[in-house]
């Protein structure tokens, strides 16, 4: 049983629902019918045209759940629209449904949940196991969504922004759970950039790929969190740093300079360095010049003003730093490292202590708690 085959088939054919008269909500649930349906008869039996068996039983499931003494009427005009087995539409949809689900009505969260259930496939069982949430819980959620988004024209122009901001937040979602949320996000990515040809969705794929190709040395024995500095870099997958370079460097070669790609820019920098010391932090400096230009973002500001430490000393980095909320995530623990590097070491370790209580994970707790107590122990010393 090819369960990828099934999941890049079910956005098509949720499409090819909805344009028969099916809203959302139904068809999805009807195409999730469907599936179930394949799981149990496709391993004695494989069809020919699998996107054919699909459409003509995830339609026959729609009409079953619809019928009704007050639809009979409709249901009759339905049922002579009936595709026959055999060859489906050819029509892809999943690019339409990436814009549904990401559709400006719904919260972050939602947006999310509703991505993965329709686009990627994945069962609300799994999608709750990620999140760490209850099974219920986010079948509520996604239940709304669903209810939300229902009578949603097909035929509205959709908001590459938008897709795009829902597949980084699945990716910085990371690790938890027994989805990948991250690679996940990436096979998400690499079909939205099959399906349409914009510099920022390569910008993005790109990034996700830089950033990727280090995981494996980001944490060390029994979880530890590893800063960027001092990973092993003979760890990083080198295939993923060309694959995504080379993406990259296409889209900035169509001058149409986005978010993503600068700060793919910024990854593909660091991946570049085989030490940490030959890190280019001029270059880093110059492209967060143009995130904070392009975005304005306060995250971005942030990371130049460690970019700025590393390339001008740990002064020029807490100047950069004293015009930012520090309210802002990551705000105490970058003054913590800004202040160490300066040698103020009883404030930086108070910085780092302080940092820790309000960490949004065990993993950067225990990394910032550590380095509390490194330097507590050498003042004491």
């Amino acid at each position: 049983m090819d369960e990828a085959l099934l999941r890049s088939l079910t956005p098509t054919v949720i499409g090819i629902l909805v344009r028969r008269g099916a809203d959302f909500a139904a068809a999805e649930d009807a195409v999730q019918d469907a599936l179930v349906e394949a799981l149990r008869v496709w391993p004695g039996d494989p069809p020919r045209d699998p996107k054919g068996w699909l459409v003509t039983v995830a339609w026959r499931k729609f009409l079953d759940a619809t019928r009704s003494e007050v639809s009979r009427r409709r249901r009759e005009v339905l049922v002579e629209a009936e595709p026959a087995p055999g060859p489906g539409e050819a029509a892809d949809d999943t690019l339409q449904m990436y814009f549904l689900c990401a559709h400006p009505s719904l919260t972050p969260a939602s947006a999310v949940a509703l991505t993965l259930r329709a686009v990627g496939g994945l069962t609300t069982r799994q999608i709750a196991r990620a999140y760490l949430v209850p099974e219920a819980t986010m079948a509520q959620r996604i239940s709304r969504a669903k209810r939300t988004v229902e009578g949603v024209r097909f035929d509205r122009p959709g908001d590459v922004a938008t897709v795009l901001r829902v597949l980084y937040l699945v990716f910085n979602e990371g690790y938890s759970g027994d989805v990948d949320l991250a690679g996940e996000a990436i096979r998400l990515t690499r079909r939205l950039a099959a399906e349409i040809d914009h510099e920022e969705v390569a910008g993005l794929l790109a990034l996700m790929l830089l950033h990727h190709a280090r995981r494996p040395a980001r944490t060390g024995p029994a979880g530890r969190l590893v800063p960027l500095a001092e990973q092993d870099r003979g760890l990083w997958d080198t295939r993923l740093i060309a694959e995504g370079v080379d993406i990259l460097q296409a889209a900035l070669a169509r001058d149409r300079l986005g978010e993503y790609q600068a700060q793919a820019a910024v990854a593909a920098l660091h991946a570049d360095a085989r030490t940490a010391g030959e890190t280019d932090w001029v270059q880093i400096v110059e492209w967060y010049d143009e995130l904070v230009r392009l975005t304005g973002s306060p995250v971005a500001r942030l990371n130049r003003a460690v970019a700025v430490g590393e390339a001008d000393g740990p002064r020029a980095g807490l100047a950069a730093l004293a015009g930012l909320d520090p309210a802002l995530p990551r705000h105490t623990a970058v003054a913590a490292y800004l202040h160490e590097r300066d040698g103020d070491l009883a404030t930086a370790a108070r910085l780092y202590a302080e940092a820790a209580r309000s960490a949004s994970s065990l993993p950067e707790r225990d990394h910032l708690t550590r380095q509390a107590a490194r330097l507590n122990a050498r003042t004491r010393g």
